[in-house]
């Protein structure tokens, strides 16, 4: 992540919620649709973003799968059903969350 480094602490609530909306996604996939949803605030960087998806692969929180494009390789990543509902866990706290900061800085 290049702009802000407030995001790293949410990243992992930002991937699970951009799955939750579509059905599958591969890497590159994830950061534009983050770097467009943010009008290019957000820019993940690889160095952020696969590392993460591991661990969250590892966790079974998602899974992943291969399908050839055009002769290519790419890896798609999907939520579990524990995903679901980490996804869905974690958003509850991030608006109890926004709510606080929004008190807090009268915004």
């Amino acid at each position: 992540m290049k702009k802000n480094s407030l995001y790293k602490g949410t990243l992992q609530n930002i991937i699970l919620k951009l799955l939750s909306k579509e059905v599958k996604m591969y890497g590159y996939q994830i950061t534009q649709r983050a770097k467009e949803l943010t009008e290019g605030e957000l820019e993940m960087t690889e160095g952020a973003l696969y590392p993460l998806l591991h661990k969250l692969e590892a966790d079974g929180i998602i899974t992943s799968e291969v399908q050839e494009i055009n002769g290519r390789s790419r890896k798609y990543y999907l939520l579990t059903e524990k995903g679901k509902r980490q996804q869905a866990t974690q958003e509850d706290e991030m608006r109890s969350y926004l709510f606080n900061l929004k008190t807090i800085f009268d915004i």
